[in-house]
């Protein structure tokens, strides 16, 4: 397996990059009219010119929304391009939407991926996807560049509480926010979940359905929740994969999120290192094998490592380590094999090292890190106490080491974002069909005990928890899993009660000396 072997399954989420939308006792309105005023005829009038995408599998189109659904005559439009798989069976039974997690991945291509491992899926529905506003191919927020982003985690070590270190992060936090506000275009206020669901509704009316269904995956759960709430005569099935709790906002997201990855790492892959010891050579107990990447870890911290051009710092092996975490059956091996070459570069062929070094260069990019925050930091109000958020982010740090060096970094961003003026939207499941939640035990991202929040907040709901650690449940290797979503899709069968399902089992190692 080739290192850092991009994984091919649509689910897996972006690394570290989730978002819980706010859920708070309001309807979804506007803060000064109540409610989004009637869609216009330039807007709901507008066809859609299907062509072939850049990729071929799919029909793109791209649509004019405005800027602000609440005034919706004030300021430019954006464009959003979207995308469709035309069902393929001679029983079409509807539109089934998606889209991408983060937020900040792209969503254009999903459908493509999800036909593709479900015939059945292909067969009855039309697969439609899009790319949020301010993502990928629709109408771009731009805040910093990317050497600007990349001096978040390659500046000394996270870990780091010294008061130089702290300010340190602060002022890149500070410079970040003022070249968003800089650099997009007044776009920031408008790059909400609020304001996408309406761009996702009026998808809706241009492909001349009353109603759709919606699986989301990640972030996208959020945003499916929202919309469902938002336009619930207009959903029929709903599935929300692995969602980030939208039931506390995303301040309390971040801050219940170190504890999983540690989890995680801890009881899923130290174990399996520790199991594959002949193989990889990191200790034959998990605690042999975390000692084992604190050693690298420390090494790297003391002793950046230049690897084909790129330094290499202890931030860097953290988040490859997390982003490892999403999905075993990919990428436990991949990271496996790049603790060894980053403890014996001399020993990896030059390609190896390489590709290590182009996967490691950018933990994440600056488009995705733009719209990342700029949805998190505008959908939910942030605690903008700086002293609250050294502490807080202490603690992290010396209790979940592997995701809570980072709160820090995160935190600074959003508690130094310009006031949100985003609607409160409370979301009960009132006027919806029964949601299908699916949910891992040891997700390291979007936490189980969320996910039960989730599930209790969305009323007659049924839950699937899956006995495994990755992040996205669907299409990842559980028959049980699969079966029950694609009858739900398809006949709208639900399980009679919660129940679990096996997951997918943790991967044998490729034959190494």
């Amino acid at each position: 397996m080739q290192l850092f072997q991009k994984p091919a399954r649509w689910a897996a989420a972006a690394a570290c990059a989730l978002l819980a939308a706010a859920a708070l006792p309001a309807a979804a309105a506007s803060a000064d009219t109540g409610a989004a005023p009637p869609v216009p005829g330039r807007y709901r009038l507008q066809h859609l010119d299907w062509q072939a995408c850049d990729s071929g599998a799919l029909e793109c189109a791209t649509m004019a929304v405005p800027r602000d659904w609440y005034h919706p005559d004030a300021g430019p439009d954006l464009s959003i391009r979207v995308s469709r798989h035309r069902a393929t069976g001679p029983d079409r039974r509807g539109v089934l939407m998606m889209a991408a997690g983060g937020p900040g991945a792209s969503g254009l291509n999903r459908p493509a991926t999800l036909t593709g491992l479900s015939p059945k899926l292909a067969a009855a529905y039309d697969v439609v996807g899009f790319d949020q506003r301010g993502v990928g191919a629709s109408t771009n927020v731009v805040c910093s560049d990317q050497d600007t982003v990349d001096a978040f985690f390659t500046s000394g070590d996270l870990r780091d509480r010294s008061t130089a270190a702290i300010g340190a992060t602060f002022d890149r936090a500070r410079a970040f926010v003022a070249d968003c506000e800089r650099h997009s275009g007044g776009l920031l206020p408008y790059l909400t979940t609020d304001q996408a669901v309406h761009d996702m509704d009026l998808y809706r009316s241009l492909l001349g359905v009353d109603k759709v269904s919606y699986y989301g995956p990640s972030y996208a759960g959020a945003l499916g929740a929202y919309y469902a709430t938002e336009f619930p005569r207009h959903v029929e099935r709903v599935v929300l994969d692995s969602p980030a709790d939208f039931t506390r906002g995303w301040q309390s997201f971040l801050v219940g999120q170190p504890l999983s990855f540690q989890r995680r790492f801890e009881r899923d892959f130290l174990p399996w290192l520790a199991k594959n010891d002949a193989t990889y050579h990191q200790g034959a107990t998990p605690a042999d094998a975390k000692a084992s990447y604190e050693r690298l870890r420390a090494t790297l911290r003391d002793h950046p490592l230049d690897l084909d051009g790129t330094l290499i710092t202890p931030n860097h092996l953290d988040a490859a380590a997390t982003n490892a975490l999403y999905d075993a059956g990919d990428r436990f091996e991949d990271f496996a094999l790049l603790m060894g070459l980053l403890e014996h570069p001399e020993d990896a062929p030059a390609d190896a090292k390489k590709n290590a070094a182009e996967q490691l260069a950018h933990v994440m990019g600056a488009n995705f890190f733009a719209d990342y925050f700029a949805v998190s930091c505008e959908d939910s109000p942030w605690r903008r106490d700086s002293r609250y958020w050294v502490r807080e982010s202490a603690a992290a740090t010396r209790v979940n080491p592997l995701a809570g060096a980072r709160e820090l970094t995160f935190a600074a961003i959003c508690a130094n974002w310009p006031r949100t003026g985003a609607p409160k939207v409370e979301v009960t499941g009132k006027g919806l069909p029964p949601v299908l939640v699916l949910a891992s035990k040891l997700d390291p991202a979007a936490y189980y005990e969320g996910a039960l929040r989730v599930h209790r907040a969305l009323a007659g709901s049924r839950l699937i928890t899956v006995d495994g650690g990755d992040h996205g449940q669907f299409q990842n290797g559980s028959a049980c899993v699969d079966g029950a979503v694609e009858d739900y899709l398809i006949t709208g069968a639900l399980p009679a009660k919660d129940t679990t399902c096996a997951g997918a089992p943790l991967p044998e190692p490729a034959t190494r000396g």
